[in-house]
């Protein structure tokens, strides 16, 4: 007969000490969940890649579509995809490099100015939902720490 293993005990650390609420990766995906709640409720048309990509394209203006992904921590691959899904909606244009007909350059159009004016004030809103359990000296310490992991 083999001996066999206590169960765990919530609360009490597996063998060897590991605790996956302890560790980093669980945290902030747990945090990123909180967010991405968050988002949904507030703005439930458009993905956050999509609301990332139009947003630092009116904070930056036209740029090359991999500039574009460079900037919003994306693969070439899911950018386009990303600008792909907006340029259907009519939200950004594409058009060729003035001096390098091989770039790609991405602008806002006229609607998608429109539309990323009405959501940055959602997007405000939504971060400080996101942040509300912390008072403003966490939130500060904690957006400096996550800017040195990323």
């Amino acid at each position: 007969m083999s001996a066999r293993k206590p169960l765990a005990v919530v609360g009490e650390a597996a063998p060897g000490g590991y605790r996956l609420e302890e560790q980093v990766g669980f945290a902030l995906r747990k945090a990123n969940q909180r967010h991405m709640v968050i988002f949904a409720s507030r703005i439930s048309d458009m993905t956050p890649p999509q609301f990332a990509a139009l947003a630092k394209l009116y904070e930056i203006g036209e740029t090359s579509q991999n500039q574009l992904g460079s900037q919003i921590a994306m693969d070439a691959a899911t950018v386009k995809g990303v600008i792909d899904r907006l340029k259907a909606r009519g939200l950004v244009a594409l058009d060729s490099h003035k001096d390098d007909k091989r770039r790609i350059v991405v602008s806002l159009t006229d609607e998608g100015r429109q539309t990323i004016e009405k959501l940055l004030p959602l997007a405000e809103a939504i971060t400080a939902e996101t942040l509300a359990p912390l008072n403003s000296r966490d939130a500060a310490a904690l957006m400096r720490l996550l800017s040195k992991l990323a």
